[in-house]
């Protein structure tokens, strides 16, 4: 798969490659579109979150802050997710009950842990087919609305919000179908969202660059909603201790992490003041084992590392691999709306409140 902005007349050039997975998809979406394959409600309300594009385009973020938005105003929240990567992956599983965790990130995928840690009250469950999960979940627990974690593609479930995420740092990306690109569907697949967040939007050049492709086939669109992924603190991985980032300002660092962005972690550790002295990307969702790690501290001792600072999705699978002398922390983000909170806040309500209104009886 061929990547950044240096590389776009190629990618052009290659388009070719992706007509048969685009075509694919295309007639997969149409056969829903008519009803030939079946779309099933739920009986609660259920909010999408996904995206058009492989690798890490903030999902989990986002999941996570509306999950926080809906706690907080008392629903009971339940997300389910594919769990991609997980053991078992063809049962359904809880991953959470909403008071307690009641499985490993082995069993529940590295996204679905995350979530359930950052949201206890929530409910978090993992299930090929997320219309049989929630089922499933409804059997077991009081629930007043679903989150359909990495759900754009999932066209078997019923969505009363369906919300599409773009990186805007990631206009390379979106000019073409996988292989060469990294879009999963056509462009125009789009069309179907009820809101569009433009996520990583730090840069306004960038993030127009992508809204303006998207509007090019999507001309409909309502505006989209900007959204900055911001640090908050160092959590020790060991120790559970947290400080603001800010301490750490000038730190020789080590990053290392397997996630789908890992440019986008290493621009914002250096860009809150730490020194990056190296940086180990793995695959995403990569499985951790000691002697990997070990060769983690080597490359730290050689750059001569104060500290190691990988990602929270990362740090869920660590704490049985580490030292206690480990020099280890997670960084943890929070997510800012820049752009449009109100207007997002309305729909998330709004959706939510579905069943009562009797959109979804």
């Amino acid at each position: 798969m061929i990547a950044g902005s240096g590389h776009t007349a190629i990618i052009r050039s290659l388009r070719w490659a992706g007509w048969p997975y685009g075509w694919a998809a295309q007639v997969r979406a149409f056969l829903y579109r008519r009803g030939w394959l079946p779309t099933h409600r739920l009986p609660r309300p259920v909010i999408s979150i996904g995206n058009l594009t492989v690798g890490g385009t903030g999902k989990t973020p986002v999941v996570i802050l509306v999950a926080e938005w809906l706690l907080s105003k008392g629903k009971r929240v339940a997300v389910l997710s594919r769990g991609y990567r997980r053991q078992s992956p063809k049962r359904p599983l809880m991953v959470s009950d909403g008071g307690r965790l009641l499985v490993g990130p082995a069993e529940a995928g590295d996204e679905p842990y995350l979530i359930a840690q950052r949201c206890p009250a929530a409910i978090v469950a993992v299930g090929p087919d997320r219309y049989r999960l929630g089922q499933w979940v409804l059997d077991q627990y009081p629930v007043d609305c679903f989150l359909l974690d990495d759900g754009y593609q999932h066209l078997r479930l019923h969505r009363d919000l369906n919300m599409l995420l773009l990186d805007a740092t990631d206009i390379a990306g979106i000019q073409a179908l996988l292989p060469v690109g990294r879009l999963r569907e056509p462009l125009s697949a789009a069309c179907r969202a009820s809101a569009v967040l433009l996520t990583r939007a730090d840069s306004e050049v960038q993030a127009d660059s992508v809204w303006n492709s998207v509007r090019q086939v999507c001309a409909r669109l309502p505006e989209p909603i900007t959204v900055q992924f911001k640090a908050d603190d160092l959590i020790h991985i060991m120790t559970g201790e947290r400080r603001p980032i800010a301490c750490f300002r000038g730190a020789r660092a080590l990053l290392f992490s397997g996630i789908g962005n890992a440019e986008a972690f290493h621009d914002l550790a250096r860009n809150e003041g730490l020194t990056v002295v190296g940086a180990a990307v793995l695959p995403d969702h990569a499985r951790y084992h000691r002697s990997l790690l070990n060769g983690i501290r080597e490359r730290a001792k050689r750059a001569e590392a104060d500290i190691l600072i990988t990602t929270e999705k990362d740090a869920t699978k660590l704490k049985e691999l580490l030292m206690p002398d480990d020099p280890c922390w997670a960084l943890r983000l929070w997510t800012d709306i820049s752009a449009g909170r109100e207007r997002l806040e309305e729909l998330i309500v709004s959706a939510a409140g579905a069943v009562e209104k009797g959109i979804c009886a």
